[in-house]
């Protein structure tokens, strides 16, 4: 059924449709909506068989979400940010003990300074964690992708990191399908433990291990990851059989056939790029785009044959490994390991800074033109960047950067 609906809601329902059995809740922008939604499901009763456990803390939340696990529930949590760093030892525990956990990230960036509008700097500072990440580039793909992520998640007894662009996605309202009970039943099977904690059948979730065993078990979840290589454009495939749209899968291209540069981005900003695109095309300009839908386990064979025939590749990122880049960039270019493609990068929409077609635009050609630095940030600043540096090199005492920042751009600070 279409609904004129919020992404937050729309991802309420479809989790609720998901039939979780607990759900573990701690508030933090831009994610709120989502848990403030299941909360209403559960109380009205719409969402029945679901104990709602409003917890104190983001690393409280994953711990219960995890015990529930253990115990045999289908779990659901959400966060962002800084909530997501809050719960990062449960992160890893989550992943190391095999539990197929779903949780929504509402990307935010990280601080400091704080900063509660969008990025993808949460979901990189934990992307080794184990966890499998899907990014959602539309709020069709974001609630669609919850369903599929139970799917996944219990299939591989392994937990998945939805990650939903703050804001942009989360708070916009726009028309969106939502499936029937019945539509959902058939996709997702009720859930069946790989393993569960049982007074009768008494064993250790968690145990400590040495050196003598610790490498293997380490492996073992490394091939979990290996496997969702193949089941994940598998099951993609089922929902798109059985609901009649495609969503998820690892990657999927747009307009590369003919293409010297293509563009490669996660998450909401392809959208921008795509529209950009067609007009260029219709211009004359052989350029396309390559939209990653999974990050972790990273498609490295289905990237490198994507772009296989481009003259160059150009990766916005909406995020900066301080000192080096960009990290999609970096899995880009593993992919491409062997050939002589060039790979630009340009850091992007850092903060929720807009990334405009006009700016844009001016990447692109540059790329044509070969006239990229391997990195570029988009929209900096330069003279602010530059007035900054005067100054600190002229005083020891130039106090806090962000302060300083804002004086220099006449924005008040509270």
């Amino acid at each position: 059924m279409l609904k004129q609906i919020e992404g937050s809601r729309a991802i309420a329902e479809t989790v609720a449709l998901s039939r979780p059995q607990v759900i573990c809740a701690y508030p933090i922008t831009p994610q709120t909506h989502i848990v403030e939604g299941l909360g209403e499901l559960v109380k009205t009763g719409e969402l029945q068989g679901c104990e709602f456990i409003n917890v104190e803390s983001e690393f409280a939340a994953l711990s219960v979400a995890i015990g529930a696990s253990a115990a045999g529930s289908r779990a659901y949590t959400a966060t962002s940010s800084q909530g997501l760093l809050f719960m990062a030892e449960a992160v890893y525990n989550a992943a190391g003990l095999g539990l197929p956990i779903v949780m929504t990230l509402g990307n935010r960036a990280i601080g400091a300074p704080i900063n509660i509008w969008n990025d993808h700097s949460d979901a990189m500072a934990l992307k080794d964690a184990g966890w499998i990440m899907l990014f959602a580039e539309t709020n069709q793909e974001a609630a669609d992708l919850h369903i599929q992520a139970f799917r996944l998640a219990e299939e591989l007894s392994t937990p998945v990191m939805v990650c939903v662009d703050g804001f942009i996605l989360t708070h916009a309202y726009e028309q969106i399908s939502i499936p029937t009970q019945a539509e959902v039943d058939a996709y997702l099977r009720p859930y069946v433990p790989v393993q569960v904690l049982d007074v009768d059948e008494p064993l250790s979730i968690g145990a400590m291990v040495g050196p003598e065993a610790f490498a293997e078990v380490r492996y073992l979840a490394h091939h979990k990851q290996l496997q969702a290589l193949s089941l994940i454009p598998q099951l993609s495939n089922e929902f798109e059989a059985q609901f009649g749209r495609a969503s998820g899968g690892l990657l999927h291209t747009y307009r590369v056939d003919g293409a010297d540069t293509v563009v490669v981005a996660m998450g909401s900003v392809n959208g921008t790029i795509k529209d950009l695109i067609d007009k260029m095309r219709d211009e004359g300009h052989a350029i396309g785009a390559l939209v990653i839908s999974c990050f972790r386990p990273f498609p490295l064979p289905e990237v490198h044959s994507a772009l296989a025939d481009a003259r160059r590749v150009l990766v916005i990122e909406k995020n900066l490994a301080v000192g080096l880049g960009g990290v999609l960039a970096s899995n880009v270019r593993m992919a491409l390991r062997g050939q002589s493609t060039p790979v630009f990068t340009c850091i992007a929409g850092l903060g929720g800074r807009p990334i405009t077609t006009k700016s844009l635009r001016s990447l692109f050609e540059s790329a044509e033109q070969d006239n990229l630095e391997d990195l570029t940030f988009l929209d900096l600043q330069w003279d602010v960047v530059e007035q900054q540096l005067e100054r600190m090199n002229e005083t020891r005492g130039s106090g806090p950067i962000a302060e300083s920042i804002m004086r220099m751009m006449g924005v008040r600070t509270p």
